[in-house]
């Protein structure tokens, strides 16, 4: 039986890969429930936006394998993701202020 060397990373279980979709499943679930729910209309997008991010999350670590790889990819990913939001948000606040200021000319 081959040994592995100490620079390989450690594999993760069938059952790990198990718990983990799971918990996606549950939260995709989730989501589309919010979206029904009347009284989370005012924060719809941002808890959307929120179950997002934790499933891209599970997603990089366990089945992109970054929580076993080391940290420089993982600081890669954070920043992309960093980025986009911070594309995502600049487009929302955007969109909002163009909204804003026609509604203040059409008074």
């Amino acid at each position: 039986m081959a040994q592995h060397k100490a620079s390989e990373s450690p594999h993760v279980s069938t059952s790990t890969y198990l718990k983990v979709g799971l918990v996606l499943a549950v939260l995709t679930a989730l989501e589309v429930a919010v979206v029904y729910v009347e009284s989370l209309k005012g924060i719809v997008a941002f808890l959307l936006l929120l179950i997002g991010i934790l499933k891209f999350a599970l997603v990089a670590m366990y089945f992109m394998h970054l929580k076993f790889d080391t940290p420089v990819y993982s600081r890669f990913f954070m920043v992309g993701l960093v980025l986009a939001l911070a594309c995502m948000l600049a487009v929302m606040a955007i969109m909002h202020s163009d909204r804003a200021a026609t509604l203040l000319l059409s008074s």
